[in-house]
């Protein structure tokens, strides 16, 4: 097993990885910025680095100071955890070149996986249904790119190959307003990636997001955890996940959980990931693939019995899995609130100090949180203060335990959205399962 592993990142997912090496005896650095030496995993590491002052540019993006902190501390390996530095196949690379193990898939698939277009001619390769679109980047000519979008059908949606997070995606209903929405997303690319390539989409009307996640090991192992919904989103930002996606049936979930592990296989995956999909009239379009681990995860963890962490760890250390695709079933329902520091209508970030923080309890509920009573939410970075997870043996059991538990949690002193989860909790479509991924924005602008 690895001896001492240091977490590349902050809040809550540091808290969950250093929980996990705690499990299995490992030592633990905390790198941390100036901002973050009072975040709580910082405090029960055994060795902490500051890295750099509180732009994430100069301590959790500055890929020297983080490798600068294994060395000192002797460590060997580094977890990215998610966001940041956990999808850059240049950090993964130079973090290898240096010695140590990254925790994660190896650069080149990473690189494979990053670009949507290479994804997709992988995913195709492989077997898995992709959204019908353009083969490749979108040409110069605008004549080919109308005749395209005309053989796709309109609606079209041009996306950033480079993109991510909701970012460098524009919708086009007419041949009218093509060439203007190519231009402004090869424009916003460039300026937000580095990479002004564009392809395009069939745009769905109405899909569900679907995501399978998978886990795999050096010696040619891969098991999928089945899958999740996250269709409940604000600007193509995750805001409830659950774990199995209701309505599914069963026959078509292992008909692809079957295709995602022969795709891990032929592409050479390894560590944890999560194939995402676009759900609509009972056929499943392969969008992307996160090539980390999923703030969601714990839904899934909830429904296995498996410590997706723990074994990301126990793969990065060379072992083979321990348990094979027989022996993994789902059991019962859980549902994911993230709750974020922020206003609840205007969804204006909400940073300040925490006068009072009481956690909810009772069967069935979790929650991964990094702050207490006196923490201050610094401004600096995502808005996430904790995920409440709700277990249950059936799906409404489950959301039954959420109410509750809602009712039950105390953050005084800033404002988060606890307040909407409450609302959606309560909600008849919510309640019946299988709203699609604009639901929730057409709800708030009602």
């Amino acid at each position: 097993m690895l001896d001492k592993v240091v977490i590349a990142n902050r809040a809550e997912i540091a808290l969950r990885i250093q929980r996990a090496c705690r499990e299995l005896g490992i030592r633990t650095v905390a790198v941390h910025s100036t901002a973050d030496a009072s975040l709580k995993h910082v405090l029960l590491a055994d060795e902490t680095v500051c890295i750099g002052p509180p732009a994430s540019a100069q301590s959790y993006l500055n890929m020297p100071a983080i490798i600068s902190a294994a060395e000192v501390t002797d460590a060997v390996a580094i977890h990215p955890g998610y966001g940041f530095l956990s999808e850059n196949a240049d950090f993964a690379e130079r973090v290898q070149r240096s010695g140590f193990i990254f925790i994660g898939p190896p650069p080149e698939v990473i690189r494979l996986m990053g670009d949507k277009i290479s994804a997709k001619a992988a995913m195709k390769a492989a077997g898995v249904p992709c959204v019908p679109g353009s083969d490749g980047p979108l040409p110069e000519d605008l004549d080919e790119v109308l005749a395209m979008a005309r053989s796709i059908g309109y609606p079209v949606i041009i996306k950033a190959a480079a993109g991510g997070g909701g970012r460098g995606m524009r919708v086009v209903h007419s041949d009218a307003a093509l060439p203007n929405a190519v231009t402004l997303t090869r424009t916003e690319a460039a300026a937000a990636f580095g990479d002004g390539t564009v392809y395009m989409e069939k745009y769905l009307e109405h899909p569900r997001h679907i995501e399978f996640q998978v886990l795999a090991d050096a010696h040619g192992n891969v098991v999928h955890l089945f899958d999740r919904d996250c269709s409940m989103q604000r600007r193509h930002q995750k805001v409830i996940e659950e774990a199995p996606a209701p309505g599914i049936p069963d026959e078509l979930r292992l008909k692809m959980g079957a295709r995602v592990v022969r795709a891990c296989q032929e592409i050479g995956y390894r560590s944890a990931g999560t194939f995402e999909f676009l759900y609509e009239n009972n056929e499943f379009y392969f969008i992307e693939m996160n090539t980390r681990v999923q703030v969601e995860h714990p839904v899934t963890e909830m429904i296995t019995g498996v410590d997706i962490v723990k074994e990301q760890l126990r793969i990065a250390a060379g072992e083979r899995l321990s348990f094979s695709q027989a022996d993994l079933a789902i059991r019962g329902h859980a549902i994911e609130c993230r709750i974020n520091a922020e206003d609840p209508r205007s969804f204006m970030p909400s940073p300040g100090k925490v006068e009072l923080w009481h956690p909810p309890g009772g069967p069935g509920i979790r929650v991964d949180s990094h702050i207490y009573s006196g923490y201050v939410v610094p401004p600096f970075y995502d808005s996430l203060i904790a995920k409440v997870i709700a277990y249950g043996e059936d799906r409404q059991t489950a959301i039954a335990r959420m109410g509750i538990a809602l009712s039950e949690m105390v953050v005084d002193g800033i404002k988060t959205n606890i307040p909407l989860h409450v609302d959606l909790c309560q909600d008849a479509a919510f309640r019946s399962g299988g709203t699609d991924i604009h639901y929730l924005e057409k709800r708030l602008r009602l």
